[in-house]
C-alpha cells in the first residue's frame, strides 16, 4: 500500500482512536465521547466522509500515544527547541520520541503546531517532565 511505502502515520491520543480503529476495520468508526482529552484540538468524533478514503490510501496503521507522552514532548520541544506547543500539536513529536519502534525509514518528519496551551498545562508539562 502507498501509505505504508511512504510511512505516513496517523497519530491519536489514548482514548480517542477513531481513525486508528477505522483504518483497522476499513470503515468509519466513531469515538464514544467527543471531549475530555488534553489533545482536544485534534479529537474528532469520526473520520470525515471525504478524508477517510484519503487516509486509507495514504496512511499506514495508526499510532496511539498516551496523553502523558504529549506532556513529555511539550517539555522537550520547549527545552530543546524553544517551541511552545499545545498537546495536540506535540503528539507527532511524542510518537517519534517515545514510540519510534512503530515507525520505519531513516527519516521522520513531525508536524509540531499550535501554541494554544494554558499556563497551568504548560507548567505541568515542564515540572512533571523537566529536561535533563
Amino acid at each position: 500500500q502507498e501509505g505504508l511505502e511512504r510511512g505516513v502515520r496517523l497519530v491519536e491520543p489514548g482514548d480517542f482512536v477513531d481513525g486508528t480503529r477505522s483504518l483497522q476495520s476499513g470503515r468509519r468508526e466513531s469515538n464514544t465521547r467527543s471531549g475530555g482529552s488534553m489533545c482536544d484540538g485534534i479529537v474528532t468524533r469520526s473520520p470525515g466522509e471525504m478524508t477517510f478514503p484519503l487516509m486509507c490510501d495514504l496512511c499506514g496503521p495508526g499510532i496511539v500515544v498516551p496523553e502523558e507522552d504529549c506532556l513529555r514532548a511539550i517539555s522537550v520541544a520547549f527545552s530543546r527547541f524553544k517551541l511552545v506547543l499545545e498537546p495536540g500539536g506535540a503528539i507527532a513529536l511524542a510518537a517519534a520520541l517515545y514510540h519510534g519502534e512503530q515507525l520505519s525509514g531513516e527519516h521522520v518528519i513531525c508536524i509540531a503546531s499550535g501554541g494554544n496551551i494554558d499556563a497551568q498545562m504548560f507548567t505541568r508539562a515542564l515540572e512533571t517532565y523537566p529536561s535533563p
